[in-house]
């Protein structure tokens, strides 16, 4: 019910995540991710928030990404109502789609790249995704919502959209972590709070706050 993109950039250590949803929440429901352990894109007919959680906890300890999900997914017998993609730290990626998730439901794994989705209008949604990330020379979270944007264009979820969602992770920013839980168009409306994100006093006190590459960062 769900399609979302998972990014690394080696050149700047930038993680960024996507998604979007006819349902509520997506944000809370389905990203996860910590700039010391990667990416993780949890969602399906019956989500688990346990596999996204402990997905991320693996890759931390240094497991790889399709290691961490056979780890965690092999063991659920509710595992066929289940998908899941994850990047781990050093852009490896991996991904799980369970053989009851309704179609039209597939991912892809590259390196630094993984997409997936379920209840899809078909296989063109994820292409879409993956061409307009790649065809975009624009800063990375408007590369993202314009992978959401070509997702929606494609066709996206069949009921349509209602929540979408951005998470991006860098070494010398704070996180940026946006989340439209229910709108009429909410791509269009994470476009506007990602905007306002970008503009004073919120983005001159983000110069404030600890970030990776300094931990006791202050005013």
């Amino acid at each position: 019910m769900t399609f979302s993109i998972l990014t690394y950039d080696r050149a700047t250590g930038v993680y960024a995540a996507a998604a979007a949803t006819g349902n509520l929440c997506v944000g809370g429901w389905v990203l996860r991710g910590d700039i010391e352990s990667g990416l993780v894109a949890s969602q399906g007919t019956a989500p688990s928030t346990f596999w996204r959680d402990d997905v991320l906890r693996q890759m931390h300890s240094g497991v790889e990404a399709n290691a961490a999900i056979l780890n965690v997914t092999k063991a659920d017998p509710g595992r066929g109502y289940r998908q899941i993609t994850a990047l781990n730290r050093t852009g490896g990626t991996g991904g799980f789609t369970g053989g009851e998730s309704i179609a039209f439901a597939d991912h892809i794994c590259e390196d630094g790249l993984a997409v997936a989705g379920n209840m899809l209008t078909g296989q063109s949604v994820l292409d879409a995704m993956i061409s307009a990330f790649r065809n975009s020379q624009a800063a990375v979270a408007n590369r993202m919502l314009s992978a959401l944007t070509a997702a929606e264009g494609a066709g996206g979820d069949t009921r349509g959209l209602v929540s979408a969602a951005l998470l991006i992770l860098e070494p010398h920013r704070p996180p940026l972590d946006l989340r439209i839980d229910w709108h009429e168009t909410p791509i269009a409306a994470l476009q506007q709070l990602c905007d306002r994100a970008h503009l004073n006093p919120y983005l001159g006190w983000l110069d404030q706050v600890p970030v990776l590459s300094d931990k006791s960062r202050h005013p």
